[in-house]
């Protein structure tokens, strides 16, 4: 798996994952790139100095800004580690067969920024973590934890067991502004093109909605996660 880019890079190096080389441009003066490769040779990681076009055929982004780290695959958290109360604020995110990286990666960015304890992914028929959602995470990838599960029906099941309150996010609920977003709970995002599946809205104890007011009825997932996510912070900054 490729981090590509300086964010994603300086994220990668700090967050402890296996990073095999780095790929860097030759005879680079950009100040950020010469620290990477000052911290990857003091921690034995091999570094490489090639020509632009090297990196331009090992990216699959195109923005690679002069460095690559090649990284072991991503590392998925089980669900089990982050289920238990351990004292703090629950707080997590379901994506129920969202397409599009550059919205997962959006996504796990604005998680990152609102102290998401994890993000819940489905194992098929969805976008799983690779080097685009790592690029549009801007590093935030390397901090969050994202559990990949067979079904998040179960997901959500195990989350209501262990009293974490659940709502889908459709266009007919509740609204958002006049809901306890308080406490330990998980918000359920649905994909692109088909939101929330009809099974999940049954498994959730709300749903709510964001109101619109212009001639567009449905905004893109990630800025509805966004918005979701930053109201719930809201509310719970007010609470204390």
């Amino acid at each position: 798996m490729l981090a590509e880019g300086k964010n994603p890079v300086v994220e990668a190096l700090k967050s402890g994952i296996t990073i095999e080389k780095l790929v860097v441009l030759d005879r680079s003066d950009d100040h950020v790139i010469r620290e990477q490769i000052k911290i990857a040779r003091d921690r034995g990681i091999r570094v490489e100095f090639v020509q632009r076009q090297v990196l331009d055929r090992m990216s699959l982004t195109g923005h690679h800004q002069g460095i690559i780290a090649v990284t072991t695959e991503f590392e998925y958290t089980d669900l089990s580690d982050v289920i238990e109360p351990n004292g703090q604020r629950r707080f997590y995110v379901i994506l129920d067969k969202l397409s599009d990286p550059h919205n997962l990666g959006s996504i796990i960015r604005t998680a990152e920024c609102c102290g998401v304890t994890a993000i819940i992914i489905p194992s098929r028929n969805s976008v799983l973590v690779n080097e685009t959602v790592l690029r549009s995470s801007a590093g935030a990838a390397s901090l969050v934890k994202v559990c990949k599960v067979g079904n998040i029906n179960d997901a959500i099941d195990k989350l209501k067991e262990s009293g974490v309150f659940v709502y889908v996010t459709d266009m007919e609920g509740d609204n958002i502004y006049s809901t306890n977003l308080t406490g330990d709970i998980a918000i359920v995002v649905g994909s692109e093109g088909f939101g929330v599946s009809a099974l999940t809205k049954k498994k959730a104890d709300q749903v709510i909605t964001i109101p619109m007011f212009g001639q567009i009825n449905s905004l893109n997932a990630s800025v509805s996660a966004g918005v979701c996510m930053y109201e719930a912070v809201r509310q719970q900054l007010n609470k204390r």
